[in-house]
């Protein structure tokens, strides 16, 4: 049977609230638990009920989204719900990571958006935080299935339906995707940082102006990436 999340909907503006409140009606592993225009007023709901998400608006009266999603907490013998965080402006995007949102929407979004972090937000309820990740991983070279240590692996790069593995001195050209790498170094100190490019964290020599270096390799961190980036190095940069 597929594991239904108890939601709740919280934001201040009543047309978003019900915007935002039928698309969870529409998802089937989701379930409508309740919807409130400020943040103090859910309070009790998530005390006493087991509520697995929350959808909440950063814009709030009184006290604003990520504050509150910022004092969190368990309630006895329950989870904490896990939050996707909602808001008109991409400026406050940095401020998910603080609060480890599972998503960042921006309004006006689409169904396929709102589905797509709700399934994201499935995903980790479904996975047991407790289980360890495997520390190393299998790559299809040629007709041979090789063994890597992920630790080892510095940064992957992309070449269409094959991505290149640099661990160190040695390049294993593996049968993958970029995509699917990226979904495999899940729960590890990965991050893509380029369209063609996933690096370790802890294996980055050198920061400078928005590229890394590995030896003589210099990657720039893109765009699309660099408000991840730079939340992941927030006390350095």
């Amino acid at each position: 049977m597929e594991q239904v999340l108890n939601c709740l909907v919280i934001d201040d503006d009543p047309e978003v609230n019900a915007y935002v409140c039928e698309m969870v009606d529409q998802t089937p592993f989701l379930r409508l638990a309740g919807s409130y225009n400020n943040a103090p007023a859910a309070l009790y709901k998530l005390e006493h009920e087991a509520i697995d998400l929350l959808v909440l608006d950063i814009n709030l009266p009184g006290i604003d989204g990520v504050t509150f999603a910022g004092t969190l907490k368990a309630a006895p013998g329950l989870p904490a719900p896990r939050v996707i965080l909602i808001s008109g402006s991409r400026e406050y995007a940095v401020d998910g990571y603080k609060v480890d949102a599972v998503d960042y929407l921006v309004k006006p979004f689409a169904y396929e958006d709102f589905y797509r972090a709700a399934a994201k937000a499935r995903g980790l309820m479904v996975t047991p935080k407790t289980e360890p990740a495997a520390d190393y991983l299998f790559l299809k070279v040629e007709h041979d299935l090789v063994r890597v240590n992920i630790s080892d692996i510095s940064y992957l790069e992309s070449f269409k339906d094959y991505v290149k593995v640099f661990t160190g001195d040695k390049v294993i050209t593996a049968l993958s995707t970029l995509k699917a790498m990226e979904e495999r170094l899940a729960g590890h100190r990965f991050m893509r940082i380029h369209r063609s490019f996933i690096v370790n964290l802890d294996k980055i020599e050198t920061i400078q102006h928005l590229t890394v270096r590995f030896g003589n390799t210099i990657i720039p961190v893109t765009e699309q990436y660099r408000d991840a980036f730079r939340a992941a190095f927030r006390d350095w940069l």
